[in-house]
């Protein structure tokens, strides 16, 4: 990472971030859907794929703006989080579809709070800096993210529901 001397190089350096993360998330994305049984959550990680591109060519734009590059940069927290998913999905191979699903809930939930994390972060960074247009782009992007974080909540609901049916059915099987 270079030296950050200003407030302007940290915002650069989170945009930077930010953009890795949804490089790597919008590769990630589609192995997600394509593992999960849930109607509703495979159209939830499609649908946030269309805006994880759409939220990558908005850093770009603002990076543009700034006259730096995006790119040259890895984010090593989205890199992780998605390392974990992937992990789960190899081990979770045999489980039943509803586990599954509500495992996927899970990862997805933990990136979009890293998202929103990183996002706001942005948005303050612009905002201290007067960069109106950006904040605007910013803010655009992390409520998305947030949208997002609460639809996937939402169907966890009627996911953890079937999961859990099963735990009842296995434990009234036992007796």
């Amino acid at each position: 990472m270079p030296e950050l001397e200003t407030l302007e190089d940290l915002l650069v350096e989170q945009l930077r971030d930010l953009y890795s993360a949804e490089n790597q998330i919008s590769k990630a994305l589609p192995k997600m859907a394509k593992a999960a049984s849930h109607p509703k959550l495979r159209q939830a990680f499609e649908r946030h794929l269309k805006e994880t591109l759409t939220q990558r060519d908005r850093l770009a734009k603002i990076a543009d703006m700034l006259g730096v590059k995006p790119t040259g940069h890895v984010c090593a927290a989205a890199k992780g989080l998605i390392e974990e998913a992937s992990e789960f999905l190899s081990d979770s191979k045999k489980s039943p579809e509803e586990i599954r699903d509500a495992g996927l809930i899970a990862n997805g939930n933990r990136v979009e709070h890293y998202e929103i994390a990183g996002y706001g972060t942005a948005v303050a960074l612009a905002e201290k800096l007067g960069l109106d247009k950006a904040v605007k782009l910013l803010q655009q992007t992390l409520a998305e993210e947030k949208a997002t974080d609460e639809k996937l909540t939402a169907l966890s609901e009627e996911v953890n529901d079937e999961a859990a049916a099963l735990s009842v059915g296995a434990e009234e099987e036992e007796e």
